[in-house]
C-alpha cells in the first residue's frame, strides 16, 4: 500500500494506492490521525481511486477516522470508489453517514 498525505487549506488529503485491508489499516490510521493532529486541520478526504479492495478492517479505519473528523465538527469525503469498495461500504452503511464525491477538487470544493 502506498499512502500520500498533504494538507490542503483546513483538509488533510489522503491517496491509497493499494489494498485496504487488516495488513495496512493501521499504516493508514497512523498516517491519518498525525495529519489530523493541529487544530487547523477539520476535514478528510481519502482518494481511493487506485484501491482495489478492502475489507473490514479497511471499514473500521474508515470510521475511526470519520469520528475523529466529526469531534472536530468537520467532514469525511470518500473520493473514487470502483464497484467492488463501493458495495462493500454500502452493504457496511458507511455511504450513509459520509460524503461521496467523483473527484478530489469536487470534495474539496465541498469543504
Amino acid at each position: 500500500m502506498e499512502i500520500n498525505a498533504e494538507q490542503v487549506g483546513s483538509s488533510l488529503v489522503i491517496r491509497l494506492n493499494g489494498e485496504l485491508d487488516m495488513h495496512t489499516a493501521p499504516s493508514f490510521r497512523q498516517i491519518a490521525d498525525a495529519g489530523l493532529k493541529p487544530p487547523a486541520v477539520k476535514h478528510l478526504v481519502v482518494v481511493l481511486s487506485e484501491v482495489p479492495f478492502m475489507d473490514s478492517s479497511g471499514i473500521g479505519a474508515l470510521l475511526g477516522r470519520y469520528r475523529i473528523v466529526r469531534e472536530k465538527r468537520g467532514k469525511l469525503v470518500l473520493v473514487g470508489m470502483n464497484t467492488a469498495v463501493r458495495r462493500v461500504l454500502e452493504m457496511a452503511g458507511v455511504l450513509e453517514i459520509v460524503e461521496v464525491a467523483d473527484t478530489e477538487r469536487r470534495a474539496l470544493a465541498r469543504l
